[in-house]
C-alpha cells in the first residue's frame, strides 16, 4: 500500500525523514563481485568478456558478432516506419539545438600585470556509452548520450549494450546511425564498462564513460572513476509532483507512474494541499495500473516506494522538496515559476500543468540523464562538459614575470620549497 503522509501528523517529522533516507538500490552488495569482474576483464580481455557475456546474455559473441556491423545499423534507420523515424529526427533535432548551446567559450585576456591568462576547452577524443538493453529498449538514450558528445566534438564514439541472445533492438540501432555513434558492441553489464576503461585486444580503452545501467554497471562506473571520467553513478529512477486541487487526477496519475514503470526500485511522490485530490489521483493510479502493460512493475514501485504527502500551502512542500533533491519535478500550478524560485535542489523540472516528465524523456530538448539518490544537492544532468575538459594556460614577458614573481618566491620559500623558488628567482636575477 502507498505510504500516505500529512504534514499536520504528531509523526511527519520522522516519517518523512525515513523516506528521505530509504535505500532502494539493490538489495545485494554488488561491489565485490563487480570488482572481481572487472579484474577478470583486466587479467583476461577478450576471454573474459565472451565468457561473461555467454554467463550473462546467453549468447556466444563469436557465431553472434562481437560489433554490429554498420551496415546493419544503416538498415535499421532506413527501415524504420516513417512517423517513428520523423519523431526520432525531432527528438535529435532538440537534443542538439539545446546543446549546442552548452558549448563553452575559450578565454584568453591580459591582466593587470601584465600576464596572458585563460583556458582552452577541448572535447576528449573517445567516449563510451552505456545502453541499457534489458528490461526495454531506450533509443532515447542513445540520442542523450551520443548527441552531446558529438557536439563537444568527440572523435570516436563507443557503444555497449546488453544483447540478450545476441538481439539488439533496431530501434536503438537507427537512433545510434541517426546520432552517428562509430562502434557498436554487443556486450553489456560490468564486464562492458571495464572492456571501455580498460580496453581489451578487440576495443580499445575510451576516455569517459556515460550511461545509466543497472546496480552492477552503476557499481563498475563508481570503480572505474579515475582510469576513466564518467557521468555519474546512476540509482532507480524517481519523481516528484507537486500539484493542486486544479489537475485532472487522470494526468497526475499518469506522471506519477510514468516513472513507476521503469523499475520496481523506482519511487514517485505527489505533494498536494488537496486532501480531496489526492484521493482522486489515487482511485486514477488504481484504475491505470489495471490496464497497463507494465503493470507489475509500476505496481510494486507504487506499493513499496511511492508517496501521497498532504501539506496545508504548497508553499510548505518546497524544503520538503528539496531534502528529496529528485531526479524529475513537476510544479503543477497555477505560477510554476514562482515555486520553481524557491526551489535548490532537482535534476530537472517541468514547469505547468502541460509539461509531463515523459516530455523530457524524449523530445524537449534538455537532458534526460540525471542525477538520482538525492545528488541533485550536488550534481547536474549530462551535458557536453562531461565530454569535454578545460585546459588553462599562462604566457609572463619579462616585465609580467618581474610584476607577480617575487610573491611566487616568497610563498615558495614559505611552503619550504626551494626548488620551486630558485625556478622563479633565477629568471628574476636575469631581468
Amino acid at each position: 500500500m502507498v505510504l500516505r503522509l500529512s504534514i499536520s501528523d504528531p509523526d511527519f517529522d520522522a516519517a518523512f525523514d525515513a523516506l528521505v533516507n530509504a535505500r532502494r538500490e539493490a538489495d545485494a552488495d554488488v561491489s565485490a563481485d563487480v570488482r572481481a569482474i572487472i579484474q577478470d576483464v583486466r587479467d583476461h580481455g577478450d576471454e573474459a568478456v565472451a565468457r561473461l557475456t555467454g554467463k550473462f546474455d546467453q549468447h556466444d559473441l563469436e557465431q553472434t558478432g562481437w560489433r554490429v556491423d554498420k551496415a546493419e545499423s544503416e538498415a535499421a534507420l532506413e527501415g524504420l516506419e516513417a512517423s517513428l523515424r520523423v519523431a526520432l529526427e525531432l527528438a535529435a533535432l532538440r537534443i542538439r539545438d539545446y546543446h549546442d548551446g552548452q558549448l563553452p567559450d575559450n578565454r584568453d585576456y591580459m591582466d593587470d600585470a601584465g600576464v596572458r591568462i585563460g583556458a582552452r576547452w577541448g572535447a576528449v577524443e573517445r567516449a563510451g556509452i552505456y545502453i541499457p538493453g534489458g528490461r526495454a529498449a531506450y533509443p532515447s538514450s542513445v540520442l542523450m548520450n551520443a548527441i552531446p558528445a558529438k557536439v563537444a566534438g568527440v572523435e570516436h564514439i563507443i557503444m555497449v549494450t546488453p544483447a540478450p541472445g545476441g538481439y539488439i533492438n533496431p530501434l536503438v540501432l537507427a537512433a545510434a546511425e541517426l546520432a552517428g555513434v562509430d562502434e557498436i558492441w554487443r556486450i553489456g553489464g560490468a564486464q562492458a564498462v571495464a572492456a571501455l576503461a580498460y580496453g581489451t585486444e578487440k576495443i580499445k580503452p575510451v576516455d569517459v564513460i556515460t550511461g545509466p545501467g543497472n546496480a552492477w554497471v552503476a557499481e563498475a562506473k563508481r570503480q572505474v572513476f579515475g582510469v576513466v571520467g564518467i557521468d555519474m553513478v546512476a540509482g532507480p529512477s524517481e519523481i516528484v509532483v507537486v500539484a493542486d486541487g486544479k489537475n485532472d487526477p487522470d494526468w497526475i496519475a499518469a506522471d506519477l507512474l510514468s516513472q513507476a514503470e521503469h523499475d520496481p526500485t523506482s519511487q514517485s511522490i505527489l505533494f498536494t494541499d488537496d486532501a480531496k485530490f489526492a484521493e482522486q489521483v489515487s482511485v486514477k493510479v488504481g484504475e491505470q495500473l489495471g490496464v497497463l502493460a507494465t503493470s507489475e512493475t509500476a505496481t510494486t514501485s507504487w506499493n513499496d516506494n511511492g508517496a501521497i504527502i498532504i501539506v496545508d500551502r504548497l508553499d510548505q512542500a518546497v524544503p520538503l522538496v528539496d531534502r528529496l533533491a529528485a531526479e524529475h519535478l513537476e510544479l503543477a500550478v497555477d505560477d510554476p515559476d514562482a515555486l520553481f524560485r524557491k526551489i535548490r535542489h532537482a535534476g530537472s523540472v517541468f514547469l505547468g500543468r502541460h509539461t509531463p516528465e515523459a516530455v523530457g524523456d524524449y523530445v524537449a530538448g534538455p537532458n534526460h540523464v540525471l542525477p538520482t539518490g538525492r545528488r541533485a544537492r550536488f550534481s547536474s544532468g549530462l551535458s557536453v562538459t562531461d565530454f569535454m575538459k578545460r585546459t588553462s594556460f599562462i604566457h609572463c614577458d619579462e616585465q609580467a614575470l618581474h610584476n607577480i614573481g617575487p610573491a611566487a618566491v616568497a610563498l615558495a620559500e614559505t611552503e619550504g620549497l626551494p626548488a620551486h623558488a630558485a625556478s622563479v628567482q633565477k629568471r628574476l636575477d636575469r631581468i
